[in-house]
């Protein structure tokens, strides 16, 4: 039997798939260590969080702009070292990013603030 010869049209689809495997590749990112100090810019002091504190064990703080919900819980919990149950974020009119960190039963807002100066 003879030898199978290559038509023009197989070597167009053979060039087409060499021409994608040498696409460049992804640049690897390598990411900054986590910064508690870089999430979190300084504690409100509003009536309205001071109301928070006092009642429903909440601190408010303004925080980075590219800050998320994680990465306010873990900024807290490093910092003051007690146990957030739930995060809450907003975005100001005065284009600041606010964070409303509710804590554990078992961590006191009170304390915490108190040690930040604010009550």
């Amino acid at each position: 039997m003879a030898a199978h010869k290559e038509t023009p049209k197989m070597k167009s689809t053979e060039a087409t798939l060499s021409a994608k495997s040498t696409a460049p590749k992804r640049a690897f990112v390598e990411l900054a260590p986590f910064d508690p100090y870089a999430v979190l810019k300084a504690p409100l002091s509003t009536e309205k969080s001071i109301r928070q504190i006092e009642f429903e064990n909440k601190l408010g703080f303004i925080v980075d702009h590219r800050a998320t919900k994680q990465d306010v819980k873990e900024a807290v919990e490093q910092l003051f070292k007690v146990k957030v149950r739930a995060v809450n974020i907003q975005n100001s009119a005065q284009g600041e990013k606010r964070a409303y960190v509710r804590l554990a039963s078992g961590s006191v807002a009170s304390d915490v603030s108190a040690d930040l100066g604010l009550i």
